[in-house]
């Protein structure tokens, strides 16, 4: 009895697909509105793989907290790392906590998977399918789920989903379809815009159907914003935030710690400060951002190669 259950708990009707309408060509699986995320501020943050998007958000979810909100962080990374830095250690995803249960969510408690980090901000690790199989797309719409079946969405002001890497496919742009506004984290170099200048395409189209909108850019571990500030003028984009290549930052990971534990050093107040402003600007700010991505081939000839 219990194998057919398990087996009808994860069979799942076909949902509506969108044809044509999230980008040129596109077939896209459209949210299910049960699992839309009322009374809370969701953000979004994206760039180009290793350029520092969970020290971003970890930090960020700490700067909320520190201004009074209730803040929730959802990973969306197979490696399970986002919120290394405000548990301390890392905490199971939910999909490994689901097949523990044989897929039968209704055995879970929050406990099981959402963890308290620093300054008492929730942590959940949404993990990934296993290599080469399924979609990450399917793993965030299963944590909304959760999160909303047991009301963990209810008390929270900010909603920070931290996501793998660069946006290629439906599967990474699903928190697209949660959020309010993406952040794109970049760095002063070719591959990081270039990896920018995709996201953006990704937002745009997100935004026919959702009401996700571009909030800007943090130009991270970046002595110098030359070329990024160039891009953005040429886009009609904004850079909201700058991370210096401060040394604190690459330490803070390793002492598993987000940068408001560190010791009170000259640069770590400086980057608390800029994230303390960042999360203000991006809590309050009502404005929106619609650059025109550039073609690959006029990407190249604004910052790269002759």
């Amino acid at each position: 009895m219990r194998e057919a259950a398990g087996l009808e708990a994860r069979r799942v009707s076909a949902p509506p697909v969108l044809k044509g309408r999230d980008g040129e060509g596109s077939v896209q699986v459209h949210q299910d509105d049960s699992l839309r995320i009322d009374g809370a501020k969701v953000f979004s943050v994206y760039g180009k793989g290793g350029i520092g998007k969970s020290t971003t958000s970890s930090n960020l979810s700490a700067a909320f907290a520190k201004l009074g909100k209730r803040v929730l962080q959802i990973g969306c990374d197979p490696k399970h790392d986002s919120t290394f830095t405000l548990t301390g250690s890392l905490v199971p995803t939910v999909i490994d906590i689901l097949k523990d249960v044989d897929f039968h969510a209704e055995e879970l408690r929050p406990e099981d998977f959402v963890f308290e980090g620093w300054g008492g901000v929730k942590c959940v690790e949404a993990g990934g399918p296993p290599a080469g199989t399924g979609c990450g797309g399917y793993v965030v719409g299963q944590t909304v789920k959760l999160l909303k079946q047991h009301h963990m969405l209810e008390d929270t002001d900010v909603v920070i989903f931290d996501v793998l890497g660069d946006v290629v496919c439906g599967g990474f742009a699903a928190p697209l379809q949660h959020a309010d506004k993406a952040v794109i984290v970049t760095a002063n170099d070719f591959d990081s815009i270039y990896a920018m200048n995709r996201i953006i395409a990704a937002v745009q189209a997100k935004s026919n159907n959702y009401k996700v909108r571009l909030a800007g850019c943090i130009a991270n571990r970046s002595r110098d914003t030359d070329e990024v500030d160039r891009y953005c003028d040429r886009v009609g984009f904004k850079r909201i935030g700058h991370m210096p290549d401060v040394d604190a930052l690459r330490r803070s990971r390793l002492k598993k710690k987000t940068l408001f534990e560190m010791p009170d050093e000259e640069d770590i107040v400086q980057c608390r400060a800029e994230y303390i402003r960042l999360a203000e600007a991006l809590y309050n700010s009502t404005e929106t951002q619609a650059p025109a991505p550039l073609p690959d081939r006029e990407i190249f000839e604004l910052l790269g190669f002759d």
